[in-house]
Formats: C-alpha cells, structure tokens, sequence
C-alpha cells in the first residue's frame, strides 16, 4: 500500500479492494480511502471519509460500502455513533442513521439486505453485548438479542444465513477469549459454536471457499499471533492453514475471486510498527 497503517475498515465492491480509516504515526484518526484494483495491481486514493476514524468496521452490501463507529483519539477513546455510506461509482460519501450509542472496535456483517453490528465499546471504554441491525430501506436501526459475553477487537462473519461473532477481548488483549456465538435471524437468538482454538483479539477475518478464516491477533507474551485458523461451517470444527509470514494484529481480510486478502495492520502488540503489506492467500 502507499502507506503503512493499522486499526484499518476493510471492504470489497465491484471486485476493487477498499482499505479505510486507521492508524499512521502522525495521525491515530486517518479520513482515508485507498482503492486497490487487482486487475491493474494500483493503488489510487480516493474521496476520503467525513470524518477521520480510527478502529472502525467495514462491510458491503447492495455495491456499496458501509463504516461503521470506530474512535477518534488513541487508547480507545472517543467513541462515536457516525455511520457512512460510500458509493464507488458516484466516489462519494453520505451520512447515515447513527448507531443508539457510540461504538468503536465493532463487528459488522451484511445479511438479507441488513447490516448487524455487535460488539465493540463505548466512551466509558467498557465493552459491551449490544447487537444493532441497520436497514437501509428505513434508515433505522434496531436492537437485537446481545452476545453472551461483552466483547470487542472480535471477528463477525455472516455465513450460510447465520451471524458468527468469534474471539475479541474482555478489556485488555490478556483478556481474549475463545467464545464463538452463532446467530439465527429467524429466532433471534445465540447459540454456541466451537471455540475458536486460540484465543485472540484484533484479527483479521473474512468467509473464504466455506472457511471462516480468522488469522493474526493480538497479544500472547507481549508478542503478536501469526496463527491462520479457519472453521469448516460444513463439518462444524477448526482447521489449521498455514501461518501469516510474519505475525500482526488491527488488519483486515477479504476475499475477491478465489483469493483472501488481508491488508495492513501492526507487528507489535498496542501499536508499533505499521505495515503497508497486502498479503493474498490461496488453498491448493
């Protein structure tokens, strides 16, 4: 990437790669939009946000992308309830119905044409269980039935009509936890899935060839996880895939084609350096 940075939104429209907001030394709050076209392999910049944002969510739905909460100053701090649409073809930003209360480090999802957000933490930096849906239709958000355990930096991936809310954290990365909470929309309810094998928190995550890919994370002895784990949503258990070249936490992953891609991110635990890599991973 042009730059090196963390805490970064991660999303895919139209076969184009998006890597939004996060972290750079001279700024904690970036506005930014980098555009990767695969095709070309070339980066460009693009309309930046509204507003710069730090720990904030990424999902698509419709072509468009939507950035969810996230924070504006370091150390969790500075929680907001912003919500922004952005349209690639119009290369434009709109501002959104807000989340109920500030949230940032949130797991967002698109499912059946709504957007879940769950998870994340507030401006009294405590997490929380709250799960929100969006509808663009009505511009409204609704509450839904929360997770079981406060958490955030977790992973959210809608799979086979399903919310999975995987990993994250109590308070500090030395509070990571396994839970994996599956959700139906029929029941409105959360069921327990098999936990994720390593507890982690701020990894990198994306639905990939019926995989759950979660990889990364932060912090096991002040060190990073370079750990790529997947649940196999066919036979209901964890593979294990081959390792990150080297280990990170506060990236994200998606998949274009037959590809997984995660972008950015940081090496050592709480910040240290940023790193501008775009690394693609393949099964046989």
């Amino acid at each position: 990437m042009p730059i090196g940075i963390s805490q970064v939104a991660v999303a895919v429209a139209s076969g184009k790669i998006y890597v939004m907001t996060g972290s750079t030394p001279d700024r904690v709050d970036q506005p930014i939009n980098l555009e990767y076209d695969i095709a070309a392999d070339r980066w460009r910049q693009r309309a930046p946000l509204p507003r710069g944002l730090t720990h904030s969510a990424a999902t698509a739905l419709n072509g468009r992308i939507y950035i969810v909460g996230g924070f504006t100053t370091g150390g969790h701090g500075g929680a907001v309830d912003s919500v922004y649409e952005y349209n690639p073809a119009k290369n434009a930003w709109r501002a959104l119905a807000p989340l109920k209360s500030p949230r940032g480090s949130v797991g967002v999802a698109a499912l059946d044409g709504r957007i879940h957000a769950v998870g994340g933490r507030g401006l009294d930096k405590v997490t929380v269980t709250t799960h929100e849906v969006y509808d663009p239709v009505s511009n409204r958000w609704t509450d839904r039935a929360p997770l079981s355990v406060a958490r955030d930096h977790l992973a959210v991936i809608a799979a086979n009509g399903r919310i999975h809310a995987i990993g994250g954290r109590i308070n500090s990365p030395t509070q990571n936890v396994d839970a994996h909470e599956i959700y139906n929309t029929a029941t409105n309810s959360w069921t327990a899935g098999a936990p994720l094998p390593t507890a982690r928190s701020g990894v990198a995550y994306a639905l990939y060839q019926n995989f759950i890919v979660v990889a990364g994370g932060e912090c096991r002895d002040k060190k990073t996880f370079a750990e790529n784990e997947a649940y196999d949503l066919k036979s209901d258990r964890w593979v294990t895939f081959a390792p990150l070249p080297t280990s990170r936490h506060a990236f994200r992953g998606v998949t274009v084609g037959k590809s997984l891609y995660f972008a950015g991110g940081a090496s050592n635990c709480g910040g240290g350096p940023r790193l501008s890599e775009l690394l693609m991973f393949n099964l046989p």
